[in-house]
């Protein structure tokens, strides 16, 4: 038997039975949908033709549904020339897009299972884009996050058995990065340890600088600052060594950015932001807005709000205006007020932008409580005694919050006084003076200690 005769058999008894069964499947099962995964095979028994103009047929069908069938009865053709094999790459791709705006998650998963015997039959880089691309597919469809995982796990587990190690190193960082999503971080952290090492001896720089991306993503997100940040320098190191694409470039600089603003590094984090933001605007990728948003926080932080305004209104900051940067204007504002009434208003009318945002959420905390001691201190500064009630009525906010906040602050040291929770009161104290002759008897002491240790060393000396 000839080579081509071969291939030709083993797609048609693989890739062809795997399919009718897969139909009979869900004709048993009676899918939701009402149609099945193969709603295809249920309009016609027979192939198509693998060329161009079947292509343009499934282009031009009348609705999705029609040119799905047509496109699944192009991939069920037996040919295995290269041209038959072009256009069934065409024809995979077409699928994945149309099952992608259908919302059929199942089926694309089912496909890539399916398409396993027709991989064997193109080249590995092919087979690799192919499948990335799928993979692609079910994750902009919303929802998918569960049948992602388990995609990945599917197909880490396929690549083995192929030993398809380039594929496979891949898809494991795309599942490394799901689990990240999901909150499931040791398992996310035990996979990327294994897969850092292989990748290190393969010395594979552009993957390299994804997996560490994605290990400083990690280890901020489970607050282990410095094996984020040496994790980022082992990116970077790795990034400097290759070309690096100007999407990874700007998520870089997005992620050194996120960690000199923990730092309380605003000035450089905004500066980092900033190269995030252009990188993210010249691909029109959506990132851009959230670069722009972590700007507007590093000029609130820095006490620079009256900036915020002049940003948005720029040209670039005017093709982004939506509901992000209206959060991050209105809490300017409020900052610019001095006002914790508006700042509420603000963190409650643009919950999602704010306190869903982890990154925002954790700045802005900080910032209230600032914000909140900042009045407290401006407002019990001419009393000493006073009704905690008329305090709260001042700045406008609950007793049971104000008199949380002022006993943390005696606490810290924030100011001297006591709470007389019986009269509901708070009684300021003076600050106690500290006397000058103390410190001064103090140095005293410590300066004939060191003559006194000094006339033995010397004594000694003499004795000797």
């Amino acid at each position: 038997m000839s080579i081509n005769s071969y291939l030709l058999t083993a797609h048609s008894h693989g890739f062809l039975s795997k399919l009718r069964e897969k139909k009979a499947e869900c004709t048993r099962n009676q899918c939701s949908n009402g149609i099945g995964y193969f709603k295809a095979f249920t309009m016609s028994t027979s192939y198509l033709p693998a060329t161009t103009d079947s292509i343009a047929q499934a282009l031009e069908a009348k609705n999705p549904s029609d040119a799905i069938s047509i496109l699944y009865r192009i991939l069920e053709n037996p040919s295995s020339s290269p041209e038959s094999l072009r256009i069934k790459e065409q024809a995979i791709t077409n699928l994945s897009d149309l099952l992608r705006q259908e919302n059929r998650a199942e089926e694309l998963r089912s496909l890539l299972t399916l398409l396993r015997p027709f991989f064997a039959l193109i080249p590995k880089a092919k087979t690799a884009k192919i499948v990335r691309g799928i993979i692609d597919a079910v994750a902009k469809i919303p929802g998918t996050s569960d049948l992602q995982i388990s995609l990945c796990k599917e197909m880490v587990q396929w690549t083995r058995a192929e030993k398809r190690t380039f594929l496979r190193q891949r898809v494991e960082a795309r599942l490394a990065a799901l689990l990240m999503e999901n909150k499931e971080y040791s398992e996310a952290l035990n996979l990327l340890s294994g897969l850092i090492k292989e990748v290190r001896r393969l010395d594979d720089k552009l993957l390299l600088v994804d997996i560490d991306l994605l290990e400083s993503k990690l280890h901020f997100s489970l607050r282990n600052l410095p094996k984020a940040k040496a994790a980022l320098t082992a990116a970077r190191t790795a990034a400097n060594a290759i070309y690096v694409p100007p999407a990874q470039q700007g998520t870089i600089d997005l992620q050194s950015g996120i960690l000199h603003a923990e730092e309380k590094d605003y000035k450089t984090a905004y500066s980092y932001f900033f190269e995030a933001f252009e990188a993210f605007n010249a691909l029109e990728d959506p990132r851009a807005v959230f670069s722009l948003k972590y700007m507007l926080l590093c000029k609130i932080m820095v006490s620079q709000a009256d900036d915020v305004a002049g940003i948005i209104s720029s040209k670039a900051g005017l093709q982004y205006v939506g509901p992000e940067l209206d959060a991050m204007k209105a809490v300017a504002d409020a900052h610019a007020k001095r006002s914790l009434k508006l700042f509420e208003t603000a963190l409650r009318d643009f919950k999602a932008q704010l306190e869903e945002d982890p990154i925002v959420h954790r700045h802005l905390s900080s910032l209230y409580d600032t914000l909140l001691e900042q009045n407290l201190c401006r407002l019990i500064e001419p009393f000493s005694r006073v009704e905690i009630a008329h305090i709260a009525d001042l700045i406008e906010l609950s007793v049971d919050h104000v008199e949380k906040k002022l006993s943390q602050m005696i606490l810290d040291k924030k100011f001297a006084g006591t709470l007389d929770q019986g009269a509901g009161c708070l009684v300021i104290f003076d600050e106690p003076k500290t006397d000058a002759i103390y410190p001064a008897t103090l140095e005293t002491i410590s300066n004939v200690g060191k003559v006194v240790d000094s006339l033995y060393v010397r004594s000694a000396k003499i004795m000797a």
